[in-house]
């Protein structure tokens, strides 16, 4: 389902990182696992079109995203990737509804004035967020911020979903409330899903295959039920390091 083969460099003063990523994924759930700094958001990025690679190629359920040596680069809303950031990514002076909307075409930031898409309406009644659709995102909690962002992520569509540590945020009893729901609508949507996360239980929960990331590189690949046994590796030069985002 996904093909994946690109190089970044990235410096910061006398000391680099680079970026060497290949990997060739069946499983449809996959979780890119390991510490802080080691990669995996510039690589969730790449595939986001958020971040281009210096080289490589890009390939989802059969869609180039890029291909650097065929010189295809589609730009981030042509390539149908739903994309749940680390802190949700909401727009704090929009409402629940003009979030869940905003990334439909041609934007959606008027409520009172017209129905809500269908699209938005199926993910705001599957995740229940009728009761807070004109509250904004200080005024709701930990849990309907997730299910907000992931409406949004949802609505438009995706052909693939890309999670980036989306439990982190929450406390421990939310957290796993939550990663059960988010197994759950795994199990409903027919489209590769791609998680990061430094957590063994997220990973052990919500991929069917593994990718550990270790200073910028793909260092070991397994099952979930191997996971115990594989957590042991630290990594020496990483983006936080580096001091780069």
């Amino acid at each position: 389902m996904m093909h994946l083969d690109i190089k970044r460099r990235m410096l910061a003063g006398a000391r680099q990182f680079l970026l060497d990523i290949r990997i060739d994924a069946k499983a449809r759930r996959i979780a890119l696992f390991g510490p802080s700094g080691a990669g995996k958001t510039l690589t969730v990025q790449a595939i986001a079109g958020l971040m281009r690679p210096d080289s490589g190629c890009i390939r989802v359920s059969g869609t180039t995203f890029y291909d650097s040596r065929q010189g295809i680069f589609l730009p981030p809303q042509q390539r149908r990737v739903g994309y749940l950031q680390q802190d949700y990514g909401l727009f704090p002076h929009l409402t629940v509804a003009q979030n869940v909307g905003f990334g439909l075409s041609g934007g959606w930031l008027n409520p009172r004035g017209r129905t809500l898409p269908q699209a938005a309406r199926r993910w705001i009644e599957s995740f229940e967020l009728d009761g807070i659709l004109n509250s904004y995102p200080a005024e709701i909690s930990g849990g309907q911020k997730q299910r907000v962002a992931l409406a949004r992520a949802l609505a438009v569509e995706p052909g693939v979903l890309l999670l980036d540590e989306p439990l982190s945020a929450l406390d421990a009893g939310l957290r796993e409330r939550m990663r059960d729901e988010l197994a759950a609508l795994q199990a409903r949507l027919d489209i590769p899903t791609i998680l990061i996360t430094h957590d063994p239980d997220d990973a052990l929960v919500l991929a069917d295959r593994i990718y550990q990331i270790q200073d910028g590189r793909i260092v070991d690949e397994y099952d979930p039920s191997q996971l115990p046994s594989r957590q042991s590796r630290t990594p020496t030069i990483t983006l936080d390091a580096l001091k780069i985002a």
